[in-house]
């Protein structure tokens, strides 16, 4: 219990700090309002906490013998990112009727398997292990307990991305807005690589 309260808010700062997860559920929150940003809310909590587990449990250590396998891993997320933002920065200014409702949205699952290859994700798995795994300490709890820090944290970035929508009617905004979060998800994704 005692290395659970120093871990809350390691998992608060962890979890609600700009990252290619949390710019991403702001940008299809915007686009596409809170209730479809509701399953990458989710996603981004499971996907980290699963990692943090993996990492935690040592199931990570064949990883960890490869360095190929995390470069591998790395080049892959950054260019699945890169794609990510330039769609996004390609986006039309708004949602029509004729769009197609899933376009530019990760569902639960895909927004879980991304934080399998975020550096964000790894980086903070690796600390936490690093600093509140240890003797007698529960991975399975600590991975409960980010999972549960998480969603409220990841969950504001949805809020924000939904009220900036409020802001932007003006098509013209809605594309600079889209350009913005574009060029901030690749700015975090290749900080979080080469940073």
């Amino acid at each position: 219990m005692e290395s659970l309260l120093p871990f809350i808010p390691f998992a608060l700062v962890a979890s609600v700090t700009p990252g290619p997860t949390n710019i991403l559920v702001l940008a299809c929150a915007s686009r596409h309002g809170l209730v479809a940003a509701l399953p990458m809310v989710v996603g981004a909590a499971v996907g980290a906490a699963s990692v943090l587990l993996l990492v935690g449990t040592g199931l990570a250590r064949p990883l960890a013998a490869h360095p190929s396998v995390r470069v591998l891993m790395a080049a892959v997320g950054l260019g699945w990112l890169t794609v990510l933002a330039v769609q996004l920065f390609r986006a039309a200014p708004a949602v029509s009727q004729d769009d197609d409702a899933r376009r530019g949205r990760l569902g639960l699952i895909a927004t879980a398997g991304l934080q399998w290859i975020n550096p964000k994700a790894w980086m903070m798995a690796v600390a936490a292990t690093g600093v509140f795994g240890g003797e007698g300490v529960s991975m399975t709890v600590l991975a409960g307990v980010f999972f549960v820090v998480a969603l409220p944290c990841v969950l504001v970035w949805a809020l924000l991305g939904a009220g900036a929508a409020r802001w932007i009617h003006d098509p013209r905004w809605m594309r600079r807005f889209n350009r913005g979060m574009a060029l901030l998800l690749l700015l975090s994704a290749w900080v979080a690589v080469f940073g």
